[in-house]
Order: C-alpha cells, then sequence, then structure tokens
C-alpha cells in the first residue's frame, strides 16, 4: 500500500502537473481519497542538543483524504485519523556545535575521547568523514591555535597511558558523505601528575572576618 506522510506523496509527474499546470477538480480529490494519507500525530524530542541524533514519530492513516488533499496534509486541522498508526525513528539535528567540554585526570590513567557517538555508530561508521586538531598545553575553543592531529582511531582518541604533556584541547569535526558539517566538539584535558589530588572543583572565595567596632 502507498502511503503519504505528513502531506501528499504522489507520483512526482501527477504532483507537479497538478501543482503548476491546473487547478485540482472534483475528480482528481475523488482520486486522492482513495490514496492512504498519513500525518505525524506525535513526535519525541530530538535525543541530541548537538550533532545528529534520533526522534520517534506516530504516523496515523487519515480517513478524509480529500480534506488532506485540499489543506496540504496539515496535522492539526481537524481531519479525523484512524487507529491505523505506525512509529517511526527518523534522524534530527538541532545544532552542529557542541561546544568545549572539560576533564582533569591523573597521568597513567587511560583517556578515550569519543567524536561520533552511539547514533552516529549506529548509522554507519564509515559513513562519516573525521577530522581532528589539537591545541597543545593550552584549554581554548580558539581555532586559530590548532594544529591538525592524526588519530590513528579516526572517530576516538585513545591516551593509554595518559601524559602530562597530552594536556591540551583536542577538537573533533564530522562531515557527512557530501562533506557537510554535522558536529564539531572541543574537549580540554587537564592532566596532573600522578599522585597529586584533583583540583577539578568550584572555588570560592572566603568570607573576610567580621572586625569589630572600636
Amino acid at each position: 500500500m502507498q502511503r503519504i506522510s505528513t502531506g501528499l506523496r504522489l507520483p512526482p509527474l501527477l504532483f507537479f502537473f497538478l501543482l503548476f499546470f491546473r487547478p485540482l477538480t472534483s475528480g482528481d480529490l475523488e482520486e486522492v481519497d482513495n490514496v492512504p494519507v498519513e500525518v505525524i500525530v506525535d513526535s519525541s524530542p530530538c535525543s541530541t542538543t548537538c550533532g545528529l541524533g534520533l526522534k520517534t514519530q506516530t504516523l496515523c492513516l487519515m480517513k478524509d483524504g480529500e480534506r488532506a488533499m485540499e489543506e496540504g496534509g496539515r496535522s492539526g486541522n481537524g481531519a479525523e485519523v484512524s487507529e491505523a498508526c505506525r512509529v517511526r525513528k527518523v534522524k534530527c539535528q538541532e545544532s552542529w556545535q557542541c561546544g568545549l567540554r572539560t576533564m582533569t585526570v591523573t597521568s597513567g590513567q587511560r583517556v578515550e575521547i569519543d567524536c561520533l557517538g552511539e547514533v552516529m555508530q549506529a548509522m554507519g561508521r564509515f559513513s562519516w568523514r573525521v577530522l581532528w586538531r589539537y591545541a597543545r598545553g593550552i584549554i581554548s575553543s580558539d581555532d586559530s591555535l590548532f594544529d591538525r592531529w592524526e588519530a590513528p582511531q579516526l572517530d576516538r582518541v585513545i591516551l593509554d597511558p595518559v601524559r602530562e604533556e597530552d594536556a591540551g584541547t583536542y577538537r573533533c569535526d564530522v562531515q557527512d558523505a557530501v562533506f557537510r558539517r554535522v558536529k564539531r566538539v572541543y574537549w580540554g584535558i587537564r592532566v596532573l601528575p600522578a599522585g597529586v589530588l584533583n583540583l577539578d572543583y568550584d572555588w570560592k572565595p572566603a568570607k573576610p572576618d567580621r572586625v569589630a567596632p572600636a
């Protein structure tokens, strides 16, 4: 069964003929009324706030195909939907910029930075082009400070064991098959000498002692 989701998905030649060459007639509407039309009745938020994610949509068949044709198949237009519904997952993206993330580790530990994430790996690791850059010894998102960095794993950087000279900021860019940028994230890594306590805490100045009036 051919379905039309969130609007019209007629055969391309018929759709463009109806749209550009002549107005719809009652005969056209009668024919369209027999074509299953789906509308999105519910949609979840995107699973990620940056980069590619997934969201879940619920689509239901409309009972009145003619009304869907007249009003463009928009959901929420008062047309009735049937109980024939299905759920699908679709890709989504709110922003390609993921900002700066920082971590403090001790020399000798294992550090792994994953650039793609679970969603992109599920879509196929080799569907993406991953580029790394590195700013040695500083925590910054100033792109002029970064040099190219070759990561053997391509989709991740593994420092095992991490050394003090590995400290700095690692930048990851992900492009899709048509070289469109879909994600950029910075990881700032502080490396403390072995045996030093983690100093990654919020510091607040102590309140001065109150001096009694003379």
